[in-house]
């Protein structure tokens, strides 16, 4: 199942990088990258940010690695990790 996931993850990122421009016609421009990106066309950016993100999250699922990602890059988070009680 994870293989199934991973496939339609790695896709989905692909596209929404690949089609940012068409996104950003579809959804519009999102005000937190026009503003923190300071770049001229951040919603551009943005979006290629999330489809590449959301492509790595699909590799890892596609690994079966993601669980083992999820735990390190939340566990600051989260207090895991922390001798003691």
């Amino acid at each position: 199942m994870h293989i199934i996931i991973g496939i339609l993850m790695i896709i989905a990122g692909a596209l929404i990088t690949v089609y940012s421009e068409k996104m950003l016609n579809a959804f519009g421009a999102i005000a937190w990258f026009e503003r923190y990106l300071g770049v001229e066309g951040g919603s551009r950016l943005g979006y290629k940010l999330v489809g590449i993100f959301v492509f790595f999250l699909g590799v890892l699922a596609l690994t079966n690695l993601i669980q083992g990602f999820l735990l390190w890059a939340l566990s600051p988070l989260l207090g895991l990790g922390r001798g003691g009680a």
